[in-house]
């Protein structure tokens, strides 16, 4: 059983899309609130939380409700394509909206944008569980992952290009970039991938996405399998709370207790995303020799450890980056494995609703970790970040411990030579 890298990289436009959207979004509607409305930094936060809090009802609610879906170009694929195009449109009104300096408008535009990415988020993720055999989930979540790269950095490049100079610059110019790549990204997709064909060519090999067989088919798991589920959801919840806490105060972080200044902090943050890219498919395949479980136990182990280390440097040292490169290694392994593992436990037609309990347990994590692990630098110490992770991730490892459902079970190989190959 191969994957088909092909098809995978396809699959994989929607996510590209996705997110080279959040880079820009992540990157510029803050800027657009500062400068042009004059907002602070709290109701700035609140609008830029607005996201997350969406998604924790959206993400679950679109997921159940395209499982639910049954039509002639598939399940997934109307959610796809109507979130796609309401996005695209409203995303262009935002500049106008901008330009003109009508804050209501704005806000309001950008929460139609925001339930229109809503829309399709889950869908479009569970499109490649769906279309992959369950022991090639992982390889196939590496591409994904890898295509989303892809689409953060062209969404990194146009910022560059087309954002001019000043702190009011016209945005029309990158939200149009952003705009039709997204129309490209699923225009490619939808003439390429033949949902409901696919699902049908799939039905014989693998009936259904529940893991280890245990009351497949059926919408209630058995208790056992629930029991996973639970501490696969806390454990996600947890690795969130440690990771997203050191990327989203690392900047300040570095500035007040290492003393690093202009920008310094971002050569870090710069080797773990690309030690993560480039781990992506070497970890997929690792996944699938030795299982799921045992490579996120490897990860949340490098985490935990890379943290109690930079927890006692008083001041930065270049062997950060080695530490850093480390922890992007780490969180390839942690990010390439636990979606699949999510969906394998899912009873068999329910891929949408627990990518919705995946996205749920994720967003939860980030809508909390800046609040209370920015309380605690600001009312205690900064010093408190790295131990404040330490924490968090060896409570994920050992809730880790505690799945027993949703790992992988590679191939028996005919022969001895066999074990040296390598899946194309």
């Amino acid at each position: 059983m191969k994957l088909n890298y092909r098809r995978t990289v396809f699959i994989g436009m929607a996510f590209l899309s996705i997110s080279a959207f959040w880079q820009m979004y992540d990157n510029i509607i803050p800027m657009i609130l500062k400068n042009s409305f004059d907002l602070g930094e709290t109701v700035t936060g609140v609008i830029m939380a607005a996201d997350n809090i969406l998604a924790l009802f959206l993400l679950p609610f679109f997921g159940a409700l395209s499982d639910r879906t049954d039509t002639r170009i598939g399940k997934r694929m109307p959610f796809i394509l109507t979130g796609t195009v309401l996005a695209t449109g409203f995303l262009l009104l935002l500049p106008v909206a901008d330009n003109r300096r009508n804050l209501p408008l704005f806000i309001a535009v950008l929460f139609m944008v925001l339930l229109s990415m809503g829309l399709y988020r889950s869908p479009s993720v569970a499109l490649m569980p769906d279309l992959t055999p369950g022991p090639l989930r992982s390889k196939g979540n590496a591409v994904i992952n890898l295509m989303g790269a892809v689409g953060g950095v062209y969404s990194l490049i146009m910022i560059r290009l087309l954002v001019g100079a000043g702190t009011t610059p016209d945005y029309f110019p990158l939200f149009l970039s952003i705009g039709l790549l997204m129309i490209l990204c699923v225009a490619i997709l939808f003439f390429t991938v033949r949902e409901k064909e696919l699902l049908r060519e799939m039905a014989p090999e693998e009936g259904s996405g529940a893991a280890d067989a245990a009351g497949a088919g059926s919408k209630a798991l058995p208790p056992e399998v629930k029991r996973s589920l639970i501490f696969m959801l806390l454990s996600i919840a947890l690795w969130f709370i440690a990771y997203n806490a050191v990327t989203t105060a690392f900047s300040r972080y570095a500035t007040h207790v290492w003393g690093l200044e202009n920008g310094g902090y971002a050569n870090c943050l710069m080797v773990a995303t690309v030690a993560a890219i480039v781990s992506y498919i070497p970890i997929g395949i690792l996944s699938s020799h030795i299982g799921r479980k045992k490579t996120i136990l490897i990860g949340v182990a490098i985490l935990t450890f890379c943290y109690l280390c930079a927890a006692f440097y008083s001041a930065y040292h270049v062997t950060m980056n080695l530490f850093f490169g480390i922890i992007g290694f780490a969180w390839a392994a942690i990010n390439v494995n636990s979606f699949p593992m999510v969906v394998e436990i899912s009873a068999a037609g329910d891929v949408g609703k627990y990518t919705g309990y995946y996205y749920t347990f994720s967003m939860a994590a980030q809508v909390i970790t800046p609040i209370l692990s920015g309380y605690m630098l600001e009312h205690i110490s900064y010093r408190t970040l790295f131990p404040y992770a330490v924490f968090f991730s060896a409570l994920a490892f050992l809730t880790m411990l505690m799945v027993k459902h949703g790992d992988s079970r590679p191939e028996k190989r005919q022969s001895m030579l066999e074990n040296f190959d390598v899946d194309d």
